[in-house]
């Protein structure tokens, strides 16, 4: 429990079988549970988290593999299930600093938001992020505050982030994009659902494996990704927008 909170983990995991352990072992001992999204690994990911020892853990294994936002999807749906009252998602390559959860259920405990997201951009380490890495995610960070709505969003790309219950079932999960562009497109669906979104600094690091991913090499099909997010977005809010243009007229 957190400040009278109930708090569930999720940790999506897709062949992070050298790094498992290790970041099951560092989750704070305030969190209630811990939900293992095994993303269809090829390693030994599903084994290590069975054999954690953590009464906390259940892990979930997926047939096939769905990406990293399936796999954050699953871990919501847990998240939902088992009625906690926040959902915080930590990745299982041990790249969020479990001493930074704190601050970033504190706004959620105080009732100023309902989905906190990491901002990795105004620590004072950023500059150790790959220099690629950093301004793909600048340029990223740009194009999700035009499509998702939300103009203040610093650090689109962190996946370190904490939501309550009640957002989630605010939001139809079934319709949130599954794969890479996942944390765009959740914000904007975030925004379509008038949920309170804060920000908090938290630190890069990068210790455990290397990304797969080149964001700017993934900025083409990412920008189809957020268009894609923008057009929906404006789908489900501009009927709205009228019906409350109508009713004020």
């Amino acid at each position: 429990m957190f400040q009278g909170q109930s708090i569930g983990v999720v940790v999506p995991a897709f062949n992070e079988g050298r790094f498992i352990a290790a970041t099951l072992r560092s989750i704070p001992a305030f969190v209630d549970r811990i939900f293992v999204i095994d993303d269809s690994s090829c390693d030994s990911t599903y084994e290590r988290a069975m054999s954690s020892g953590d009464a906390r853990v259940q892990v979930v294994r997926h047939s096939s593999n769905q990406g990293v936002g399936g796999a954050i999807v699953t871990g919501y749906q847990e998240i939902v299930r088992a009625e906690m009252d926040v959902g915080v998602v930590m990745a299982g390559d041990g790249q969020m600093d479990p001493r930074d959860l704190p601050a970033l259920l504190e706004p959620i405990a105080c009732g100023d938001a309902e989905y906190v997201k990491g901002n990795r951009l105004n620590h004072p380490d950023v500059w150790s992020m790959p220099k690629l890495r950093l301004a793909g995610n600048f340029c990223l960070s740009y194009l999700t505050r035009v499509s998702s709505g939300l103009r203040t969003i610093v650090d689109s790309q962190c996946g370190y982030t904490a939501v309550t219950r009640e957002a989630l079932e605010k939001v139809d999960l079934a319709c949130v994009y599954r794969r890479y562009g996942f944390p765009n497109d959740f914000l904007a669906h975030l925004h379509s659902a008038g949920c309170r979104v804060a920000q908090v600094t938290v630190r890069p690091v990068y210790e455990g494996a290397p990304s797969g991913i080149n964001p700017v090499l993934a900025i083409g099909p990412l920008s189809y990704v957020l268009a894609r997010s923008f057009v929906m977005r404006m789908a489900r809010e501009l009927p709205r927008r009228r019906t409350h243009q109508l009713q004020n007229a």
